[in-house]
C-alpha cells in the first residue's frame, strides 16, 4: 500500500450576477466541496464507495458526479497528482 497527493480543481461558469459580481458564491462551493474532500483525505480510496478502480480519471469522474448535484455551474474537474500529471473530466 502507497499514497498519493492529488490536487483538485473545481471550475465553475455561468453569467456573473450584477449584484454580486460572483458566478457562484465560494462559500457556496466550500459546502458542495466539503463532503467529498472528507470521504477522499487520508482515505484508501479503494475503499470509497463508486471507487473500486481509483485512476485519477475515476477520480475526476466520481468527484463530479458528487459535487455536481449541489452546483450546476460545476464545467469542469481536474485532478493532479504527483509529477504535475493531471486530468480533466467536463461532464457525461
Amino acid at each position: 500500500m502507497h499514497g498519493h497527493t492529488f490536487g483538485v480543481r473545481l471550475t465553475v461558469r455561468g453569467p456573473v450576477d450584477p449584484d454580486t459580481g460572483w458566478v457562484l458564491d465560494f462559500a457556496d462551493l466550500a459546502d458542495a466541496w466539503a463532503p467529498v474532500h472528507g470521504a477522499l483525505d487520508h482515505r484508501v480510496l479503494n475503499d470509497v464507495p463508486g471507487l473500486l478502480n481509483p485512476t485519477s480519471e475515476s477520480l475526476a469522474i466520481w468527484i463530479w458526479r458528487a459535487v455536481r448535484e449541489r452546483v450546476p455551474q460545476l464545467v469542469a474537474v481536474e485532478v493532479s497528482e504527483t509529477g504535475g500529471f493531471r486530468v480533466t473530466y467536463r461532464g457525461d
